[in-house]
């Protein structure tokens, strides 16, 4: 049994009956008592219900995910196990609630091993807690292997799970994915339920929105795998409603139109990102793809739609502050007093009027991915501006020293908050978002970037990663993890 196996293809094992879920789930359990102590990934562990699940797998059942070995991100609910997100007031919270996406995996088949480690209240590039500690990078222990769903593309990584399922508002999806070698997709806004994380009963809000889970695993099939088990409406329209997603615009990699995101001028990438970017355009052009510098009108001016999208993650994540920390927070963000931070102010203050004008905006910005994806089937872009990165001490709670903190770029010395901007491209219209490697840099840390497609038609990005893997490869392992 190969650990790095993808999960299609452990799948394909167990319907063989080359390997059993017993055998496969004792596999996974070793390797995380072997190696997680190092790595720090699965920090919620649920090892004798993984082992009764997999006996009854073996014995029988329905269900395409039957028998696998998952894990999940630590902020989905999981009734009988701790949901904390990493902060202190909630140590020792113990779910009594399901989320529907695992009240779908699990009728689906799979076996939970355990939840992976974020930062706190999923707000970091790092996967650090004063309740969990650190995760670390399966590729480099001395660096972060993102966030917030770092634990999930470290444990893939490094062969302690089959399939991870985590969130992403701010790249914790693809930023983790393109850090630590492994795919990870940011769905459509509205193709799966966005209830079901941090200790509260698994209840829809409409009113929180960019916020959305995702799958992240070895391949790119994975990927659409579990795309089709977690797609669904959220609790409550699931009376009526249905998802039938389109399939993949092309079937042939050279058919796919792929437009380039243009470099931001205004914003310092590393230059082995920008050249990886680079080098796959002309490889794709060689490969007999239609390729091209482009961008939707929406992006005409990335400092206003970067600006919307401060404001809007402001007020969602900011919703249900206390008036004192509400208030610190907004002195903090004021102290900058540069246009981000000001639209971060903006999404703490604002009204109910305010949000809707946002929302508003938002609509604008669909009707302009709309018309570009009429031409274009994906846009590729960065997944994030930096490579993985050492460890950051970050204060908790977030204070003004958290305003201090940089990148370094080459020779330019950078905001760290600017990693936002890659992210931010297609959350802020929703728009679904692959993460997929594409090489190694120069210190052998992984390269990522992020394929944006049409909302809705999430098989097409997926299916253009998928097919690139085909060309260029695709998930490698880490050394030391045999």
């Amino acid at each position: 049994m190969n650990p790095f196996a993808s999960a299609t293809e452990l799948l394909a094992g167990l319907r063989a009956g080359k390997v059993t879920s017993s055998d496969l789930t004792d596999l996974y359990i070793r390797r995380i008592e072997r190696h997680d102590a190092r790595l720090n990934a699965v920090v919620v562990r649920d090892f004798e219900r993984a082992r009764q699940a997999a006996q009854a797998a073996d014995q029988g059942g329905a269900g395409v995910l039957r028998g696998l070995p998952i894990t999940l991100k630590e902020s989905f609910n999981v009734r009988g196990l701790a949901t904390t997100c990493g902060v202190p007031a909630w140590k020792g919270f113990v779910s009594k609630h399901d989320a529907p996406a695992w009240t779908r995996l699990r009728a689906a088949g799979a076996v939970l091993l355990g939840k992976t480690n974020v930062p706190p209240m999923l707000a970091d590039w790092q996967s650090a807690n004063p309740i969990h500690g650190r995760t670390v990078n399966p590729w480099d222990l001395g660096r972060t292997p993102g966030g917030s769903s770092g634990g999930s593309a470290a444990a893939l990584a490094a062969g302690l799970s089959a399939l991870e399922v985590g969130s992403d508002i701010g790249g914790s999806i693809r930023v983790p994915a393109a850090f630590c070698g492994v795919y990870g997709h940011r769905p459509s806004e509205t193709l799966l339920p966005r209830s079901g994380q941090f200790p509260v009963p698994p209840m829809p809000n409409a009113a929180t929105v960019m916020g959305v889970p995702g799958p992240l695993a070895r391949s790119a099939e994975d990927l659409e795998l579990a795309l089709g088990v977690l797609a669904g409406a959220e609790v409550g329209e699931d009376v009526a409603w249905r998802v039938e997603l389109p399939p993949a615009r092309r079937a042939r990699l050279a058919e796919f139109r792929v437009a380039i995101l243009p470099a931001i001028a205004w914003l310092a990438v590393d230059d082995q990102i920008a050249s990886a970017l680079e080098d796959l355009a002309a490889r794709l052009g060689r490969l007999g793809c239609t390729v091209k510098g482009a961008q939707p009108d929406a992006l005409g001016d990335v400092r206003a739609h970067h600006a919307l999208y401060r404001s809007l993650l402001s007020a969602v994540t900011g919703a249900f502050l206390d008036p004192d920390t509400r208030r610190r927070r907004i002195a903090m963000w004021r102290q900058p007093d540069d246009e981000f931070s000001r639209a971060a102010v903006r999404g703490l203050e604002g009204t109910a009027g305010d949000y809707i004008a946002w929302h508003r905006q938002r609509e604008q910005y669909r009707a302009a991915w709309r018309t570009f994806f009429r031409d274009w089937d994906v846009l590729l872009a960065p997944a994030m501006n930096v490579l993985a990165y050492p460890h950051v001490e970050r204060p908790w709670p977030e204070d003004e020293s958290d305003l201090s903190l940089t990148f370094t770029i080459g020779s330019r010395v950078v905001p760290y908050r600017d990693g936002l901007v890659y992210p931010a491209i297609p959350t802020v219209a929703g728009q679904p978002a692959t993460a997929l490697p594409v090489g190694r840099s120069r210190e052998g840390l992984p390269i990522g970037l992020q394929a944006i497609g049409p909302y809705l038609e999430d098989l097409t990005p997926i299916r253009f990663a998928a097919r690139l893997a085909g060309e260029i490869g695709g998930f490698r392992p880490p050394a030391g993890y045999e």
